[in-house]
C-alpha cells in the first residue's frame, strides 16, 4: 500500500483592518428596519402613492382599493413604514392621513451610499 504524500498548510496572517470604521450594531439594526420596510412591493407602492399625491398626503380610505387590499392590511403596511420613519401618520376623525417624512428618501439613498 503506497502512503498518500501530506500537504503542509500555509497560514496566511491576517490582512490590515480598513481605515473606516464599521457598521455598528445599533445602526445596522436601525437601516435594516428601513430597507426591511421596503423590501415588500406592497410597501413599495403605498409609499410611491403617498408621495405622488399632489396634497402631499393620502387617507388610508384612499389607499385600499388600489392595492385590492383590505383596509387592515394596508394599514399595517402602512405602520411599518411610519415605523421606519418613511411616513407620518396624522389622525383625524376615523380616519388617518400618511405623509412622506420630509428628506427621507434621501436619507434612505445616504445610507445606501454609505454602507
Amino acid at each position: 500500500m503506497t502512503a498518500l504524500p501530506t500537504l503542509e498548510s500555509t497560514v496566511q496572517e491576517c490582512c490590515e483592518p480598513t481605515s473606516q470604521p464599521a457598521l455598528d450594531a445599533e445602526d445596522a439594526k436601525r437601516k435594516a428596519l428601513v430597507f426591511k420596510a421596503l423590501a415588500d412591493p406592497n410597501r413599495l407602492r403605498l409609499l410611491s402613492m403617498v408621495k405622488a399625491e399632489a396634497s402631499g398626503e393620502s387617507c388610508v380610505c384612499d389607499l385600499t382599493e388600489p392595492l385590492g387590499l383590505g383596509q387592515p392590511t394596508v394599514s399595517h403596511h402602512l405602520k411599518i413604514l411610519v415605523d421606519a420613519g418613511l411616513l407620518h401618520r396624522e389622525k383625524r376623525g376615523t380616519w388617518a392621513y400618511y405623509s412622506l417624512v420630509p428628506g427621507a428618501l434621501d436619507d434612505v439613498a445616504g445610507m445606501v451610499t454609505k454602507l
